[in-house]
């Protein structure tokens, strides 16, 4: 099509999206979306005279496929002879995500950091943020504490070099992200009592590549001080995780909690599971399992969409 301003806006009018629209819609952000054209050509988009990306609904529909075909474990690599054969990859028995996975764990067992980051860069640069976490970082973060409840020696200091690299690393890309988004965020609080809880940076770090933004408090916070931080940040949602069980005097503040913050509220990890019966007739609180599924939940109640992240 021709490069020209009408054109621009005449594709639009046919369906055509920019790379922020397409990305999203499918949830596979820019830099990923420009790295399959650049490497593998596997989506390849029509250009404006000033060299925007403009993708067709064809084009979007292809997105998909890919990453259909990566959430079977294929390698990237791999996805563009396959959507062109139309037809299924032959078992090899070799899969890319375990690869990796074993590939960091060494890293971590070392406390090497620079190849620990290098190999989570490229992962990065390559797949979406919600494949890296369902089929990279949380099969790792199980992994990792099989491991460490069997180790008999080295446990803790593998454990605070992981946490230390998975905080630095999701919280700059958070910062990142919220340098370039203006608007009420998403509020995430730790209420366990351990010091780092990977699931919540992990539901922030997805929320910041969905658009949106997020700020995090590491550390429990008493549920009348918590209705404090509400008023102050004036968040869209509050996200509460906790991998341990909660409370009881946590689980009766809920209700309140709910009525006094007056905003959505979501209640996410492993404690949602547990106290689901207990807590899932509230009004005004979901539960989700783990991060993906608060991901989801989220967009679901509408709470990730640009509209609301803008000024």
């Amino acid at each position: 099509m021709s490069e020209t301003p009408l054109d621009y806006q005449a594709a639009i009018a046919q369906g055509w999206l920019p790379i922020r629209e397409v990305a999203q819609r499918t949830g596979v952000n820019p830099v990923t979306l420009r790295a399959w054209e650049r490497r593998y050509g596997l989506v390849v988009p029509q250009r404006t005279c000033k060299g925007h990306r403009l993708y067709s609904p064809e084009q979007i529909a292809r997105i998909q496929a890919v990453l259909t075909w990566l959430n079977r474990g294929v390698a990237v690599g791999q996805v563009r002879e396959l959507i062109a054969l139309e037809r299924p990859p032959q078992p090899t028995g070799d899969d890319p995500w375990q690869r990796l996975r074993e590939e960091l764990l060494q890293h971590i067992v070392r406390q090497a950091q620079r190849p620990l980051d290098e190999a989570f860069n490229r992962a990065q640069a390559l797949y979406p943020p919600g494949l890296l976490c369902a089929r990279l970082l949380l099969p790792l973060l199980d992994d990792l504490q099989q491991r460490w409840r069997d180790l008999a020696f080295g446990a803790q200091l593998e454990r605070v070099f992981f946490h230390s690299w998975l905080r630095s690393k999701l919280g700059t890309r958070l910062h990142h992200d919220n340098r370039q988004r203006a608007g009420a965020p998403l509020l995430l609080v730790n209420q366990s009592e351990l010091p780092f809880e990977p699931g919540l940076w992990l539901c922030a770090w997805l929320v910041g590549s969905a658009g949106c933004p997020a700020q995090v408090l590491d550390w429990s916070v008493p549920s009348s001080e918590l209705v404090q931080a509400v008023d102050h940040i004036a968040p869209r949602a509050l996200l509460l995780y906790s991998s341990q069980a909660l409370a009881t005097a946590q689980r009766h503040q809920l209700p309140r909690l709910v009525e006094a913050c007056a905003v959505p509220l979501l209640l996410v990890g492993p404690a949602a599971s547990i106290h689901a019966e207990e807590l899932g007739a509230i009004p005004g609180l979901d539960l989700a399992a783990d991060p993906l599924l608060a991901e989801r939940r989220l967009r679901e109640l509408r709470l990730l969409e640009e509209p609301q992240c803008t000024s």
